[in-house]
């Protein structure tokens, strides 16, 4: 018969280093149990709305580049129209009052009628077209903000979801951002609006009137 041996049970000291880090660990363990986002995961219903407001999120961020990056070219287009305005402006005043140097003063001044009409005609189609751009980037403008404010509500949405995890509310939806307007914004002076808005224009049409006189002043002699 076998000899029977007995069995010693060896305890292994634990120190209170090793001891904190195990806490830790535990408490770690535990903190990514009870997190939102561990609970958005598990409930199917949350973890849906969470995907579909980043997807949307993700939209608003596209089309407000997309808007941003069109207010960026409409601009240059005006600024490039300003600069064709004034380039022909002064083409046409060289050119007259090189006319009116070298021919005869009287025959050019009956005459001057002709360059300011075409003046003012050129000028006017300058100011349309500057006009339309204009409009176009308020209202891509418009829409920018919109845009952001629509983003903003989302995203603050987004932000509670994932701080309340599963006792979120998911009949709750985004709210536009756009805040209400007070007693003195709501008194609001429309034509100083409307002209800080249409500068560029208020000022080309200013310059084709000083423009058509001056053509007149330049054949006819100083």
């Amino acid at each position: 018969m076998a000899e029977m041996k007995d069995a010693h049970i060896v305890e292994i000291p634990v120190d209170e280093e090793h001891q904190q880090k195990l806490l830790c660990a535990m408490n770690t363990i535990s903190a990514i149990q009870n997190h939102p986002l561990m609970e958005i995961s598990q409930n199917p219903g949350h973890l849906l709305l969470l995907k579909l407001w980043q997807r949307e999120e993700d939209l608003f961020g596209r089309r407000i580049s997309v808007k941003e990056s069109r207010m960026d070219s409409i601009k240059t287009e005006i600024f490039q129209l300003c600069c064709f305005f004034l380039v022909f402006h002064g083409f046409l005043f060289t050119l007259l009052f090189t006319s009116s140097v070298n021919d005869k003063v009287d025959h050019t001044c009956k005459k001057w009628w002709i360059p300011s009409i075409i003046q003012v005609s050129t000028s006017l189609v300058f100011v349309f077209l500057a006009q339309v751009k204009i409009y176009r980037y308020w209202k891509v403008r418009k829409q920018l903000q919109r845009e952001r404010s629509d983003n903003r509500a989302l995203t603050r949405c987004i932000q509670e979801l994932r701080m309340k995890g599963a006792s979120f509310d998911l009949s709750k939806e985004p709210q536009s951002g756009r805040r209400m307007k007070s007693s003195s914004v709501e008194i609001e002076w429309k034509p100083l609006t409307w002209c800080s808005q249409n500068l560029i224009t208020i000022c080309l049409v200013c310059f084709t009137g000083l423009a058509f006189p001056a053509s007149k002043f330049i054949l006819c002699g100083f």
